[in-house]
């Protein structure tokens, strides 16, 4: 039973770090990327946003490639990871509702789309965090030892 269910638990605990390190740079690796791409060609991605009905392509466009880069720059950073992965899985759902929606016609379909393994991916690391080996962790184990100087010693009630 050791070798089956508590040493896989235990190699797991000991790589925590290596998941959320892993997800953030490849994920962000492949939306900085993409976001560059569409910077560089705004007239054409304007108009593709416009022949799928999306409100405003002319604000909208530069918004979500300017999002999808900085955003997958800030992941693979691990800065502001849950901002960032939060905002872009809201951009995946808009994607999925968008360009997607005519041809959803079972829960199969809609969880076979690449967009929602992004999705799922980007609401993980909204919610889990940027991870052990990030610039987030770094600046919450400042801020928490700065606090920890300054506060004062809790309040003892004697018995």
């Amino acid at each position: 039973m050791y070798i089956l269910i508590l040493w896989p638990k235990h190699i797991g605990n000991q790589l925590l770090w290596a998941g959320p390190l892993l997800a953030r740079i490849v994920v962000g690796y492949v939306f900085m990327l993409t976001g560059w791409g569409k910077l560089q060609h705004l007239d054409r991605v304007t108009q593709y946003f416009g022949s799928l009905g999306i409100p405003a392509p002319e604000i909208l466009t530069p918004l979500v490639s300017g999002w999808e880069f900085v955003g997958g720059a800030l992941l693979i950073l691990g800065l502001m990871t849950r901002v960032s992965a939060g905002g872009l899985a809201v951009i995946m759902i808009v994607a999925t509702l968008a360009a997607q929606a005519d041809d959803i016609a079972s829960l199969s379909d809609l969880l076979g789309l690449e967009e929602m393994l992004y999705f799922a991916l980007f609401t993980w690391l909204a919610i889990f965090g940027a991870g052990r080996v990030s610039i987030d962790a770094w600046i919450e184990r400042r801020f928490a030892a700065i606090s920890c100087k300054r506060s004062r010693p809790p309040l003892r009630i004697p018995a």
